[in-house]
């Protein structure tokens, strides 16, 4: 097991990040070490309820604080409001105090949604990740990004929280769907293009080992991706400024996510907006056309391709955008690429240089 740790300027502890295989003693010895004499609640969605939660409720029932395992339907749509009400409702009826531990175990959807209920309940409660998705391993978990949905838009409700701890087990990537895998694959391509080089280089040579899902070489991939993300956000954790690099594709991405009603999955949906930013890079900024065309070769390697994009139109596409959490005065701004890891943050983008970057894409 190693671990990273995570510095915020804020934040008077930092913030371990263990990454390894079958970490569950990990996990119930440091919530043993930490929060001794706290109740622990977990929280996970139905699908990883019923792979992984007789083995969470074995690790945690010895710390004697365990209370139960609250679940959810498993998808993007009950990342919602009503969702986190019901949850809620649960936390309460079973005397989930200031004293309480979360657990979030699962994908993104899960740590999202618990670790808002963590923010918001009595104030704000102790959050643990346990992320089981490639997708959460090496982005949602790290920055505190928490949050729901809105009928108006994707993660417009929400705010920044930090776990204590997060521990990045391996182990379960093994057994992620194949489209779950390649989902997760969009944000490890997303470092690679905007901050690493040697990683992009890897992604195309070592593809084969990758995608047989190699548990070392997978390993090393979380640990990459994380520590890459972690400099950003101890860089900036409120996303004022440098760490809006981050959302490269994903202006255009959560617009294609959100139209779809979340039957397009969040990295499919991304690698189409990378494709698109790509694009508007180029025309706007002369981002290399050979970069371009590489991204999409890289993209295509790891099957994150023919995702019905074209189903939407520029019109439904460009008024999505205008909704976005990120947009100022309703005016679109996105994350582009100058050249290879020099961005231009928060770059106005006008309704015909979308509609050919579409049209190119």
């Amino acid at each position: 097991m190693q671990k990273l740790p995570i510095r915020i300027k804020e934040h008077l502890r930092e913030i371990p990040f263990f990454v390894g295989r079958d970490l569950w003693a990990a996990l119930a010895a440091y919530l043993q070490t930490d929060f001794p004499a706290h109740s622990l609640f977990v929280i996970a969605d139905s699908t990883v309820a019923a792979l992984y939660g007789e083995a969470a409720a074995g690790a945690l029932r010895p710390h004697g604080g365990f209370r139960d395992i609250l679940t959810f339907p498993a998808g993007e749509q009950y990342k919602s409001r009503a969702r986190k009400e019901q949850l809620e409702d649960l936390l309460l009826l079973g005397k989930a105090g200031r004293d309480s531990v979360i657990v979030a175990l699962g994908g993104g959807v899960t740590g999202d949604l618990a670790g808002y209920l963590a923010a918001t309940l009595h104030r704000g409660v102790p959050l643990v990740h346990l992320p089981t998705s490639l997708m959460a391993q090496v982005d949602s978990s790290i920055g505190g990004k928490v949050g729901v949905n809105h009928p108006a838009g994707k993660n417009l409700i929400g705010a920044f929280y930090q776990p204590r701890a997060v521990f990045c087990d391996t182990a379960f990537l093994k057994t992620l769907p194949e489209e779950e895998f390649f989902n997760g694959m969009a944000e490890v391509i997303k470092y690679a293009v905007i901050l690493d080089d040697e990683l992009w280089r890897r992604l195309d040579s070592e593809s084969a080992p990758i995608l047989r899902r190699e548990p070392g070489l997978l390993e090393q991939i979380v640990l990459r991706c994380a520590s890459l993300k972690i400099k950003v956000v101890e860089a900036d954790e409120k996303e004022s400024g440098y760490r809006s690099i981050l959302n490269f594709g994903h202006t255009a991405g959560h617009a294609i996510e959100h139209l779809s009603e979340y039957r397009i999955k969040h990295g499919f949906a991304v690698a189409e907006g990378m494709r698109i930013a790509a694009r508007l890079s180029h025309q706007l900024l002369g981002y290399p056309r050979e970069r371009v065309e590489d991204l999409d070769k890289l993209l295509e390697l790891y099957g994150l391709k023919g995702v019905g994009r074209e189903q939407f139109s520029a019109e439904e596409i460009w008024n999505c955008i205008c909704s976005d959490k990120k947009a100022r005065r309703q005016a679109p701004r996105f994350t582009l690429l100058r050249s290879p890891h020099h961005p231009e943050l928060f770059y106005p983008v006008e309704k015909q240089e979308l509609s050919h970057a579409l049209a190119a894409s």
